[in-house]
């Protein structure tokens, strides 16, 4: 995969030093360095671009976004947390983030801790495919958008993933309870 300059997956970035064993030295570049900011706002720019190409779809079809009523808000969070944090994550996707990060260690619960690598744009889609706060925002807007297209299709999706959120959330207390005894 090339973006900007060739680098080999998992390479440190440009400007980062590589220890004898191969793997990358701390990363000493802030989140506002240049490099970085130019990735940022490449995906700020879709980001937003997306979301206008939605809602001028969605208003060309003269589709109304609904208010959420209050379980449908409690539901669509449960939601946006599992996918979110199923995409950045989860063992089994970490196949999507690979071409952006190199994995560390287990997290523990199918959960891996990875770190982002490259520079400029690759970077900046690392960071979001590897922090559940920032992809949560994705995540909510595409299916609010999906449940005015697609209501069935979205309400089944929301559904599986709030009860699959709701399922991790008793298996974690159940765990917590067995600890305590």
């Amino acid at each position: 995969m090339r973006i900007g300059k060739t680098m080999r997956v998992g390479a440190p970035a440009p400007g980062s030093a590589e220890r004898k064993d191969g793997s990358a030295a701390p990363d000493r570049a802030g989140p506002r360095d240049p490099g970085r900011m130019a990735g940022y706002g490449a995906l700020l720019g879709g980001y937003s671009a997306l979301t206008g190409v939605v809602i001028w779809a969605l208003r060309r079809r003269k589709l109304q976004v609904s208010e959420l009523r209050p379980l449908e808000l409690v539901t669509y969070g449960l939601a946006t947390q599992h996918l979110a944090r199923l995409l950045t994550k989860d063992t089994i996707t970490s196949i999507v983030r690979s071409p952006f990060t190199r994995f560390e260690e287990p997290a523990g619960d199918g959960e891996v801790n990875e770190k982002v690598v490259g520079a400029g744009p690759r970077h900046a889609i690392g960071e979001l495919l590897t922090c559940p706060f920032c992809l949560g925002q994705w995540v909510a807007t595409a299916l609010v958008a999906a449940r005015v297209v697609a209501p069935s299709f979205t309400t089944a999706v929301v559904s599986v993933s709030a009860v699959a959120r709701l399922a991790d959330y008793l298996q974690l207390f159940y765990g917590l309870a067995r600890e305590a005894q």
